[in-house]
């Protein structure tokens, strides 16, 4: 048994095992994939504190080298089951049980499909979620964006250098993207911006070559043809292990405020999986040294 059991290696579970582990207790991770989450394939990180053009993969790795040499053992393993509810804290993984007298959840997201029909079918086939990691194999062919976020914006910047052409789709007429790199993305040639516009479906044979689009407002309905989509809709929750076990909103965020801590005695959040406002990097961190610090103030009352 551990004093600490750290639910996700991304940013804020990294940072929640460098904190926990400063301040004296046993730390382990448990991680179901690559260490990092979604920042580990982002090419540059600008707005990072102190941190200016670090690549991802740099800045993950260097949050996961601290968090070992500080002592925190991180295990890949996939999380199956937990019970968080007693004093003793379990999770149960696809290689065995962990038992701690406090759990962090910092499981993050993952991203958001449209569920409409082909979607499925092409997922690896052309339709994708992560513009660096495959945007090259695009190179030179025609390709839509599904959002209007930063995260759309900055995948549009990244193609128009790679692709023919580049058409962002967007079920709004307003964009939720910082002015300045969707300013940016409206001076390229070779991008077009589709607003007040749903997909409504995918086709092709073995690969993706055509979307189904409606504009909103007319009903007027078109055909699009692309090799390649990217879908930047946005992310939900890793919780599902724990629906039975803590507080849930709607949308399957852990409900909890700035100061982390869930409905349930010794369990903690942190991150993207919780309730909160605003989802960045510098925020991940923070809620990590919270969720942490606070679970020593637990187990020393305990």
């Amino acid at each position: 048994m551990v004093n600490l059991l750290i639910i996700g290696a991304g940013t804020a579970g990294l940072t929640a095992a460098i904190y926990g582990t400063r301040a004296g207790m046993s730390v382990k991770v448990i991680e179901s994939n690559i260490y990092g989450g979604q920042v580990v394939t982002a090419p540059k990180i600008d707005n990072y504190p102190g941190m200016p053009g670090i690549s991802g993969a740099d800045f993950i790795l260097s949050l996961y080298n601290q968090a070992k040499d500080f002592g925190a053992e991180i295990l890949f393993e996939t999380p199956l089951s937990a019970s968080l509810k007693g004093d003793v804290k379990r999770i149960i993984t696809s290689k065995g049980e962990h038992e701690a007298q406090s759990v962090i959840i910092a499981t993050g997201t993952k991203p958001r499909k449209l569920g409409v029909p082909g979607e499925e079918k092409f997922i690896g086939r052309g339709i994708a979620f992560c513009a660096t990691c495959e945007g090259a194999f695009f190179r030179d062919k025609d390709v839509a964006i599904i959002g209007g976020g930063n995260v759309a914006i900055g995948d549009a910047l990244l193609l128009s250098g790679l692709c023919r052409t580049v058409t962002i789709i967007h079920r709004s007429s307003d964009f939720r993207a910082e002015e300045i790199p969707l300013n940016l993305v409206k001076t390229k040639d070779n991008v077009r911006i589709l607003t007040d516009t749903t997909v409504l479906s995918f086709k092709g044979t073995q690969a993706l070559e055509q979307i189904e689009i409606e504009n909103t407002k007319t009903g007027a309905q078109d055909t699009l043809s692309a090799s390649g989509v990217f879908l930047a809709i946005g992310a939900e929750p890793n919780n599902s292990i724990f629906a039975s076990e803590v507080n849930l909103d709607k949308t399957g965020y852990v409900i909890a405020a700035e100061d982390c801590v869930t409905n349930v005695p010794g369990v903690f959040t942190a991150g993207d999986a919780r309730t909160k406002k605003v989802r960045q990097l510098v925020t991940s961190a923070a809620d990590g040294a919270i969720a942490a610090l606070t679970a020593k103030e637990y187990l020393d009352s305990i």
